[in-house]
């Protein structure tokens, strides 16, 4: 048995530990305003439901472990008092990891990660309208519980209204686990699909993605890709070159001369074995 005291080792090393150990967690995908009312978008998986009379919520941008900076969220909430708590389904998962990216202040990561922003009816947050459950919230008490990076702000919500979509519920009114299709937040890239289990989104952290905005129109309004295919394409740093798309023509001539549909059905087989760039330069093949 491996024995430690947090205090001997790094905060990164006790927070992959921390993170690894306590999962799946629940993602609250944390819509707020800043003051001049510009929206922010971002999930958290320190987060569950702690009442129900009243119903209450809390969630917790940590500080940064490198830089120990503040999250957006964490300032907005200060200063709006507002926000809306979305769940996340598989259906948006792969979106909703291109909208952790570190965009600067000012980025609408709604935008980025190609979701639609929804007017809420008893607060100013926007709601992700993809989302199959939105809580809009009344922050009613902030905790801080250090200064150094790594440190928790648990912020508590009170529910003022809730949204459903009838899509996710049973015969009785209940929501069915089975057709909501939750997704849980574990260690490293992984992720847990509550009806199937684990599997991986590579961490948009180190870089930023071109975001869902920057893709083609003619990309983005596919029939055939989705959310999660879009929400994959814009989390690459850059685009194929020309050259390197044509030598990938040269090899693979039986994706030059197809019909849009089929050229997207190929990308999105490529998807599904995580081989963004190859769907990328199946894409953009002229």
């Amino acid at each position: 048995m491996l024995s430690i005291n947090p205090k001997d080792i790094p905060t990164s090393k006790l927070h992959g530990y921390l993170l690894g150990a306590v999962a799946p967690r629940p993602i609250a995908f944390a819509s707020t305003v800043d003051a001049d009312g510009n929206p922010n978008l971002s999930p958290f998986s320190f987060f569950n439901v702690f009442g129900a009379n009243p119903p209450i919520m809390i969630f917790s941008p940590a500080r940064s472990v490198r830089g120990n900076k503040t999250k957006h969220t964490l300032d907005n909430a200060e200063a709006t008092k507002e926000v809306v708590i979305n769940i996340v389904n598989y259906d948006i998962v792969q979106q909703m990891s291109l909208s952790s990216t570190m965009y600067p202040k000012g980025v609408n990561e709604f935008v980025k990660a190609g979701f639609t922003m929804l007017p809420s009816d008893e607060v100013k947050p926007f709601r992700v309208a993809e989302s199959p459950v939105q809580f809009e919230c009344k922050v009613k008490d902030i905790i801080y519980t250090g200064e150094e990076g790594g440190a928790g702000n648990l912020i508590v919500c009170e529910v003022v209204k809730l949204h459903v979509n009838e899509g996710v519920l049973a015969e009785d009114g209940s929501i069915d686990q089975h057709k909501i299709d939750l997704v849980a937040r574990a260690g490293g890239n992984y992720y847990s699909r509550a009806r199937d289990g684990f599997f991986e989104i590579p961490k948009p952290l180190t870089t930023l993605g071109i975001g869902v905005d920057q893709i083609p129109a003619e990309i983005k309004n596919s029939t055939v890709l989705t959310g999660n295919n879009l929400g994959m394409l814009g989390n690459v740093e850059q685009l194929p070159t020309e050259e390197a798309v044509n030598n990938f023509a040269k090899e693979h001539s039986q994706f030059v001369g197809i019909s849009t549909e089929k050229k997207h059905t190929f990308a999105q087989e490529y998807l599904q074995n995580n081989d963004v760039e190859s769907a990328w330069k199946v894409l953009l093949i002229k």
